[in-house]
């Protein structure tokens, strides 16, 4: 949304192409002057679309929809210019998720043997495919270089993009918030298992302090085993999906993020930061996010240290407010849109402009390129093949 909204304010028009269903909680597009069109997979459709759009630039949302779609762009729109946006290393979250399932504890630096993944293969080689990967998290651009050797040109850091005409005001002061929440969709991994952590560890520690503490679950697509861990008589809420974050957030004391595994920059920090909430989090959670300068909150990975920082800000009003102008000065150094946007779309220009020159120093992408797309189309054409019969 942040990208469209970028796109649109340079006057650009933007069409966005989607296999996924309509769903109740979609996003008004239109209201953004944006058209939307639903695709096919494996279809030749998709081409005769290409050819009447004749599109300048193509943004592929994840590796997996550059491996399906790249190679008709590439065919049909030669010229446009191909860039993937990766919201997390897909590769990165896998291989922690691995080391995860082995130790049981936080995971942040991964060992060689799960980073070098299959996973890896095909993200990686889809970011030497494409013109310019856009990556959240600082992190991973460094892991990129290190590890890949991935060349400066094929990569851009570019942070969330939040105004600050748009962060909610007035925000509820120390005296007026109350309670401890965490929020994330139930569907991702990480996100589940901070809430096993929270409910069988952190939480009971938090509790036997503040005994009249309440803890707020919120997020999407709550199963059974989630709600199931709704216990009011310990001040434990499982509260399922939310229509307004901010609306919750700001109304919170305290916003814990106890993530053991993932990867990019996490939203919910960033939201937290914007509603004057300080958060308690892992060097997962942090990573990539603040610059270096002092975290709006506390970072640590020991559950007891978790629960002591919890408790601390939670009674202690100056320790809270140093928090919230913490994160603060994390959102107005990292998430600028006036800083960051500009920077984006001056990226997106200088690539234009030599994009020849660009195409031809990128052998390793050209190579990947042909193989995939030999392998990529012939699957393709005979899954619609397969799917006249």
């Amino acid at each position: 949304m942040q990208y469209i909204k970028l796109f649109r304010q340079q006057g650009w028009s933007v069409t966005f192409v989607s296999t996924a269903a309509e769903s109740e909680f979609m996003a008004d597009l239109e209201a953004l002057s944006v058209v939307c069109v639903p695709v096919e997979v494996n279809a030749s459709s998709f081409d005769a679309f290409l050819e009447q759009l004749q599109p300048d630039i193509v943004l592929f949302d994840r590796f997996s929809m550059e491996e399906q779609f790249a190679w008709r762009v590439e065919k049909v729109c030669p010229n446009a210019l191909r860039l993937l946006e990766t919201i997390d290393l897909h590769c990165l979250r896998h291989a922690r998720h691995m080391q995860f399932k082995r130790h049981a504890e936080v995971v942040q630096h991964v060992e060689a043997s799960d980073l070098y993944s299959e996973v890896a293969q095909r993200e990686i080689a889809s970011i030497f495919r494409s013109d310019l990967s856009i990556l959240t998290s600082s992190y991973e651009v460094a892991l990129l270089q290190e590890h890949f050797s991935m060349p400066g040109e094929l990569i851009c850091h570019s942070a969330y993009l939040f105004d600050a005409s748009d962060y909610p005001t007035p925000l509820p002061d120390f005296e007026q918030r109350q309670h401890f929440m965490t929020i994330g969709n139930f569907r991702h991994a990480p996100n589940w298992d901070a809430v096993l952590w929270l409910k069988q560890q952190i939480w009971p520690l938090i509790r036997a302090q503040l005994p009249r503490a309440e803890l707020h679950v919120y997020g999407a697509y709550a199963p059974p085993k989630a709600t199931a861990l709704h216990d009011a008589r310990s001040g434990f809420h499982v509260l399922g999906r939310v229509t307004d974050v901010d609306a919750v957030m700001m109304q919170a004391k305290i916003c814990l993020a106890p993530l053991r595994f993932g990867a990019g920059i996490k939203t919910k920090l960033a939201d937290a930061m914007r509603n004057g909430t300080p958060s308690i989090t892992t060097s997962v959670g942090a990573e990539g996010m603040s610059g270096g300068l002092s975290w709006g909150g506390m970072v640590t990975d020991d559950a007891n240290a978790f629960a002591d920082a919890a408790v601390h800000l939670y009674q202690q009003e100056d320790a809270w407010k140093q928090a919230q102008s913490d994160g603060f000065d994390i959102l107005f150094s990292q998430f600028d849109m006036s800083i960051n946007g500009p920077a984006l779309i001056q990226r997106i220009h200088d690539l234009r402009t030599n994009i020849e020159r660009h195409r031809l120093q990128n052998f390793t992408g050209s190579m990947l390129r042909h193989h995939q797309h030999r392998s990529t189309e012939f699957m393709s054409r005979w899954i619609e093949a397969k799917n006249k019969i």
